[in-house]
């Protein structure tokens, strides 16, 4: 790396880092401790095995899916949702001594766990599923997976408002956090007053004067007419039922009591809040590409819970459209934090980002996304890429060091180059073509300690900017 011939100059090669890491060396982390779950809540390991259990039909019957549904057979239904064909379904019967309709239901939790992944008219076993015995995280994981969706893993039978519907799954969370304070059983009544009562608050910040001709005085829209004639009673019934067949909570005589589990699944998720609510930008109001700047100098797993609390307040279309539009702007620390949050959102964000495989900046990231998605090691993932594609991302994310890092970590980054030499590097450099081109090999030529290499480094960017050879 020193040679005083930059010709002879050999790039030490290192183990290719996974796109995470390339943008976050960027900036300085700034560590903040990590928060203690209240007392009392299990180790991680007792939480993981909790969650097994709680898992343990849905992941048989994934597991059997993933030996008798190989490619070529019958698996999924052609419906486009994933659903089982009645013959599978009564095939799965058979073999797992269950009925259809276990199996069926089993196979909805597997797929609201992520154990089992939803592409187009088809399935396939998840990555949670294949690191089901080695991965406590992945677990549970999957498990508040399941958690989020309890009104889809039990959804509600009778015929009711949908808008009353929507307005308890809106309140829920209230309950939950009123619940998890409260450590012990709370009568049910207790419950259904605080559930009023956010409902009552949900309607109120509902009501704003609309644009446009007004109703007669007294007239209601119906839907909103018929959610206010409810009543919420049946409707806690309900939601408390559905919590608990996800394993959250226990529900009889008349209160309803979290689970260790469910406990710790409500506290994760109030710490989600608190920590996105204290960031400097208030990551849960703003824009993604504020939000990711505001992640920018924040550790991983602090990052993350941010992405989660700032994904919570959004439907996930709109996220993940948001998060694109960040990724397609001209800062490259963006771009790769972007699809660091699109890894959170999983398996939903799945179509945008094959549809952005083909735009040139975006290409390598989306790439690296997918070969992680579909179970690739994040280590080896880099091997998707072409030559010139990981020479274009190499030279984003040197883009990314050199906006917002400090000149010794582009001098490492060199290490990054899947290039051998120095020479070889640089005239794939100028081949690529990246719009950062000029600007990157000024910075390193100007960072680079060895005279000899950066004035190679200096020659290759006035050849790039004058367009010469």
């Amino acid at each position: 790396m020193t040679s005083r011939n930059p010709r002879d100059s050999r790039l030490r090669l290192v183990s290719p880092r996974t796109l995470a890491a390339a943008p976050r060396a960027a900036v300085t982390q700034r560590r903040r401790p990590a928060p203690r779950p209240p007392e009392g809540t299990p180790p991680p390991a007792e939480l993981a095995r909790m969650a097994r259990t709680v898992l343990a039909d849905a992941a048989r019957v994934a597991r059997w899916a993933d030996a008798a549904l190989r490619p070529g057979r019958e698996g999924a239904g052609s419906d486009g949702k994933g659903t089982l064909s009645d013959a599978t379904a009564e095939r799965a019967a058979v073999d797992l001594g269950l009925t259809p309709d276990q199996v069926r239901h089993d196979w909805d939790t597997a797929r609201l766990a992520g154990l089992v992944e939803v592409h187009g008219d088809s399935a396939r076993p998840g990555w949670r599923l294949r690191a089901w015995h080695r991965d406590d995280s992945a677990v549970l994981r999957g498990w508040v997976a399941l958690f989020d969706a309890w009104s889809l893993a039990h959804p509600e039978p009778g015929v009711r408002a949908p808008a009353a519907v929507a307005e308890v799954v809106s309140a829920m969370p209230q309950v939950l956090s009123f619940l998890m304070l409260s450590a012990g059983p709370v009568p049910v009544d207790q419950l259904l007053d605080l559930l009023e009562q956010r409902v009552t608050e949900l309607r109120t910040e509902r009501c704003e004067i609309p644009y446009g001709p007004q109703p007669e005085p007294g007239a209601e829209p119906a839907a909103e007419a018929a959610a206010e004639d409810t009543p919420l009673a049946p409707l806690l019934d309900w939601a408390l039922r559905a919590i608990a067949s996800v394993g959250a909570l226990t529900y009889g005589d008349g209160q309803a009591t979290l689970t260790p589990l469910g406990s710790w699944a409500v506290w994760v998720k109030l710490e989600q809040i608190c920590v996105a609510a204290q960031s400097p930008a208030g990551n849960i109001e703003v824009s993604a590409e504020d939000m990711l700047r505001g992640c920018a100098q924040l550790r991983p797993n602090a990052a993350r819970a941010e992405y989660r609390a700032w994904l919570a307040a959004r439907t996930v279309g709109a996220a993940v459209t948001e998060l694109i539009d960040a990724a397609r702007g001209e800062d490259a620390l963006i771009r790769g934090l972007a699809f660091e949050a699109l890894r959170v959102v999983g398996a939903p964000a799945e179509p945008d980002v094959r549809t952005v495989a083909d735009e040139t900046p975006l290409r390598p990231y989306a790439l690296l996304w997918l070969a992680e998605h579909d179970g690739a090691d994040p280590e080896d993932a880099h091997e998707v890429l072409t030559r010139e594609e990981a020479t274009w991302l190499w030279v984003d994310t040197a883009a990314a060091v050199a906006d917002h890092g400090e000149a010794p970590l582009l001098v490492r980054h060199l290490e990054s180059a899947v290039q051998a030499t120095v020479p070889a590097l640089l005239d794939e450099v100028r081949a690529v073509g990246h719009p950062r081109t000029v600007q990157v090999l000024v910075a390193l030529a100007a960072a680079h300690p060895d005279p000899a290499l950066a004035k190679a480094v200096r020659r290759a960017a006035f050849q790039v900017h004058t367009g010469g050879s």
